[in-house]
């Protein structure tokens, strides 16, 4: 081992890297702890490691190889998009590798106590990220470790140990699951390792001492902080005049209000009349359009930007006068460039109280920086339909942004009822005599951004929860419906893919 400058550190051998990496963290709790394999040290992009590793609360790793150490059955638990790992970009991910990686020695000192110092590296790595992720530790895969083409051949967990990390890491259920998915679309009996589960019990993360005050970012991702609003509304002139209300408040002022205004009725005109009526401390740019659908509304109004920051909102929100204050003020702290708040509805209880990386993305609660939008927009697939929202945050994770969850500021949805001309739209396949199951937007979305082991693994959870809300009771005749249901959906995702 070595430290900075070459500078040669003792170390016993026969000891596990997971201690080796303990006993240095105590010896040097102020420092970065780097690993890499020998196999890519020449690789290893040293130097550019101080500008990725931007504040302490980060777990930083690459595995050049295609294949993940717990392989693509994992995909039959876990649904989120930490799954299907993007390679080319800085990806949110909790599977680490012991390739290369970078980890700070006050985190592994917080997790001495909770995290066993396994033998096996690779599964103390992912353990680690599995587990500190929800918590605030925010992992990444990130290609720019290193440089240069690697042969580099991942080590391969056995069934054993991928029955092994389920159990601890996931609900006992999940354990059943995966044997059952694996028999089922694999024809693969693991009744061993099945059986070798029973020994482990399930790892529970205590809260970590981490302590985000001491959060500081050294990338600068703010400038200008000039932030333009973008509002897609319909039918709600009261709730979008208390939303312009609270942006007439803030105490960092918004440049420009973005309004989109559809109404479907011909020869309607708008009904917002105080955008005119009333002094407004920004500039309103109002649309106003005969054509219904939040995609189209909100990438008529994201080509309208020109701040260096956008928020997207939605027009039954209430927040606090510091909101833009708050979130700029993250955004410099954690460095990121898309963050999306707390979205509580009124008196829902906000249970996630932890700033971590987000595995969805609110339409209506998200602020990105504006400079992206050249390459993302709102997927014209998912119109009238499920998705619209989560499928725009994956095409920006795919660009290397991140979408940072923060509990504090919140934004406050008050799910408004429908305005009172809206029309219920006519989906293509709402006269099938076999409707699709689950909706071809939710297919849709896993067909774009999931691995075939995750969509299997779904169709199975649905199968499941579906059975005792549908009318058919008889098991083989609701498979049988079951799988027609399925096929539709398919078959109309795939239409509407080709759409987008």
């Amino acid at each position: 081992m070595l430290k900075e400058g070459n500078q040669k550190i003792d170390f016993h051998p026969q000891s596990s890297l997971a201690k080796g990496m303990y006993i240095l963290a105590q010896q040097f709790p102020n420092e970065k702890i780097i690993w890499c394999h020998l196999d890519c040290k020449e690789n290893l992009n040293l130097k550019g490691i101080t500008a990725l590793f931007h504040h302490d609360q980060l777990m930083l790793s690459f595995n050049p190889d295609i294949h993940s150490f717990l392989g693509r059955k994992i995909g039959y638990v876990e649904e989120s998009l930490c799954i299907s790992v993007n390679k080319k970009v800085s990806y949110p991910t909790w599977q680490m590798s012991s390739a290369v990686g970078v980890i700070h020695a006050s985190v592994l000192i917080a997790l001495k106590d909770t995290i066993p110092l396994h033998t096996d590296f690779d599964y103390y790595l992912n353990s680690v990220a599995k587990l500190a992720m929800p918590l605030g530790l925010l992992c990444y895969s990130e290609p720019q470790l290193l440089s240069g083409s690697i042969n580099w051949v991942t080590p391969k967990a056995s069934n054993f140990t991928l029955f092994k990390f389920v159990k601890q890491h996931y609900k006992t259920l999940w354990v059943f699951l995966l044997g059952f998915d694996l028999a089922l679309y694999e024809r693969k009996w693991m009744i061993l390792p099945f059986f070798y589960t029973l020994f482990f019990k399930r790892r529970k993360m205590a809260a970590i001492p981490f302590n985000s005050k001491l959060v500081q970012s050294s990338k600068r991702v703010v400038d200008k902080g000039t932030i333009d609003v973008i509002i897609p509304t319909i039918g709600r002139k009261q709730y979008l005049h208390d939303v312009l209300k609270d942006l007439a408040q803030q105490t960092h002022l918004p440049k420009k209000v973005i309004i989109v205004e559809q109404n479907p009725i011909p020869e309607s005109i708008s009904e917002l009349d105080y955008l005119i009526t009333e002094s407004w401390p920004f500039e309103i740019k109002a649309i106003f359009t005969h054509q219904t659908g939040a995609c189209n509304a909100r990438n008529l109004a994201l080509a309208e930007v020109t701040s260096e920051w956008v928020f997207l909102a939605d027009d039954d929100n209430r927040f606090e006068n510091t909101l833009l204050t708050d979130i700029l003020f993250n955004i410099k702290k954690y460095g990121v460039e898309s963050i999306t708040t707390a979205y509580p509805q009124v008196n829902e209880f906000h249970y996630n109280k932890n700033i971590m990386q987000s595995l969805s993305f609110g339409a209506g609660n998200s602020f990105i920086k504006s400079k992206f939008l050249n390459t993302v927009k709102f997927n014209m697939g998912y119109e009238f339909g499920y998705g619209e929202d989560n499928d725009f945050g994956m095409q920006l994770r795919n660009q290397g942004i991140d979408v940072l969850y923060v509990p504090d500021p919140k934004i406050v949805h008050l799910k408004a009822p429908m305005g009172g001309f809206r029309t219920k739209p006519m989906l293509q396949w709402q006269n099938e005599t076999i409707q699709p199951k689950p909706s071809p937007t939710v297919m849709l979305y896993q067909l774009l951004h999931q691995t075939q082991e995750q969509r299997l693994g779904y169709k199975t959870t649905l199968f499941f929860k579906f059975y005792s809300k549908q009318t058919i009771k008889n098991p083989l005749r609701y498979l049988i419906s079951f799988r027609k249901q399925w096929s539709q959906s398919v078959f109309w995702a795939t239409k509407l893919k080709k759409r987008s």
